[in-house]
Formats: structure tokens, C-alpha cells, sequence
């Protein structure tokens, strides 16, 4: 009897915080290395071809001397919880029992620090695995206010990542997010409206309504996570802190005419300002 209650008790602590039960359970998955190895190459075709479905990347695939069918193909881009841009990539389908948000940022100048924050997933591979990536980044500076990674894809390390900036940054006006089911969970929206945070979600299909983030990925896929293939997740936690200090401090970014996200952050927050 007293197993049984500890079961529902944990059954409940679960629909609460609105995890899956599994996942208090969870071990990784074996994923053997031919798959691993087309995962890699299939992130790469995706991250430069968006609009590739698995008919086209299995062409891809074959034309790099790869012996695969298209349904294999399309049972691991399933598994990267990656599609073509016309049905926007994203790491989990929406809820349908959750709200979507209005997308808010259409025609809107954005020029300065937390006016507007962005939020995504992506895919990350490693030598003998792949995690998930989620990152918070000012919208005008393009700094990454905080990030997390995981290996499954319940919402607590997103609102690990989501806490983590509104301590160190304040809260800004509107966060944008896709409408993946860990963004539109009950969870992450109450730790946005009971800050007075506006919300605002990207229209489906629409890619580009959060494309600065999605620019951030093409980044620290080439530049970092492709040349390292992290042996293990606290690996990639380690060299992630490494290139995210880089890219906020000393990478120059042209469309910011070559300053650091640091330092058009810091030239264009409300505090800096009202301290001058």
C-alpha cells in the first residue's frame, strides 16, 4: 500500500510540474553509430537547406554515397524533432490543450536591451549521443542571456534557463518563443505573466519570426559543436560555457556594425541609460 501511494504522490508531483513520469526514470537511449553518424550528417543538410524534407536529404544522403531509404530518413529527423521549414523545425509539437500566443514583433523597431528576449531548442550531436540546447537571447544585442542542456526534452531546463536570465538581467517586455509544448506549458507562461512579461509566439511555419536565435544556431554548430564532437554531456557543458563567454564577449557580429553582443547590451540597457 505504501508503494502504491508513493506512486500516485509522484504521479501527481508529475501533472503538476508538468513533467513526464518516464523522464524521472529516464536512461539514454542506445543509438548505434551508423544512425549517430547519419543524424550528423543529416543536421548538417538541414541547418544549410531548411526546406529539404526527408525526400530531398535522402537524396542528399545517397548522392555522399549513403545507402539509406527515405523512411529510414525520415524516422531519424523524427528523432531530432527536426522538419522542412514549411512546417517549422521545432523540438516538440505544440499541445493542443495549451494557448497559443499572438505573434507580437512584426513592424516593430527593436533597439535596445530587454525589449525583447528570444527563446528556442535545437539538436545537438555529440560523439556517441546528442542532447538538446535551449538558449535565451536578447533580441537587439544578440547576447545569450542564459542557456541549458539536456538530454530529454521536458520543460524544467527550460525554465531553469528562463529563471537563470530573469535573476541576472531583469525581466524584459515581450518574450518570443515558437509554440513548442514546453513554451506553452502552464509552467513557462506563469513564469512570464506573473512578471508582466508580454508573450508573444511565432506564427506557424514561420521561421524567420524568430530568426536571429535560428542565426545563432547555423553559428554554434559551425563554429563550435561540428569541430569539437563532445564526448559526453558534461563535456558539452563545459566547452558550451567556453564559446558562449566568446561569442557574448569577443565575437564581433557585422550587423552589429562589429561590436560584441556584450557590449550593445550593456550601451543599450534602460538601467545603464537611467544611470547616465
Amino acid at each position: 500500500m505504501i508503494e502504491k501511494d508513493s506512486a500516485v504522490s509522484l504521479g501527481k508531483q508529475c501533472q503538476i510540474l508538468e513533467i513526464s513520469r518516464s523522464s524521472i526514470y529516464y536512461k539514454p537511449v542506445g543509438v548505434n553509430e551508423d544512425d549517430l553518424r547519419l543524424m550528423k550528417l543529416i543536421d548538417r543538410i538541414h541547418l544549410n537547406q531548411p526546406s529539404h524534407g526527408s525526400r530531398k536529404i535522402c537524396d542528399d544522403l545517397r548522392r555522399m554515397g549513403e545507402k539509406v531509404g527515405r523512411k529510414h530518413v525520415r524516422t531519424l529527423m523524427n528523432k531530432m524533432s527536426i522538419a522542412a521549414i514549411y512546417n517549422k523545425p521545432r523540438l516538440t509539437k505544440r499541445n493542443q490543450d495549451h494557448k497559443v500566443y499572438p505573434y507580437l514583433l512584426r513592424g516593430m523597431p527593436i533597439t535596445k536591451a530587454n525589449q525583447v528576449w528570444a527563446a528556442d531548442i535545437t539538436y545537438i550531436p555529440m560523439a556517441k549521443g546528442f542532447c538538446y540546447l535551449m538558449a535565451i537571447m536578447d533580441w537587439a544585442s544578440r547576447k545569450i542571456l542564459s542557456w541549458r542542456l539536456s538530454n530529454t526534452q521536458d520543460v524544467g531546463f527550460c525554465l531553469e534557463a528562463l529563471n537563470e536570465a530573469l535573476e541576472r538581467f531583469g525581466a524584459p517586455e515581450i518574450v518570443n518563443t515558437d509554440q513548442g509544448s514546453q513554451f506553452t506549458s502552464d509552467s513557462f507562461i506563469h513564469g512570464l505573466t506573473s512578471r508582466n512579461i508580454r508573450i508573444s509566439m511565432d506564427g506557424k511555419g514561420s521561421w524567420k519570426d524568430n530568426v536571429f536565435i535560428e542565426r545563432f544556431w547555423k553559428t554554434v554548430k559551425y563554429e563550435e559543436v561540428y569541430l569539437k564532437g563532445y564526448e559526453s554531456l558534461p563535456v558539452a557543458r563545459k566547452e558550451r560555457k567556453v564559446f558562449m563567454d566568446y561569442y557574448n564577449s569577443q565575437r564581433g557580429h557585422q550587423s552589429l556594425d562589429y561590436k560584441t553582443p556584450d557590449e550593445v547590451y550593456w550601451s543599450t540597457s534602460p538601467e545603464v541609460q537611467v544611470a547616465a
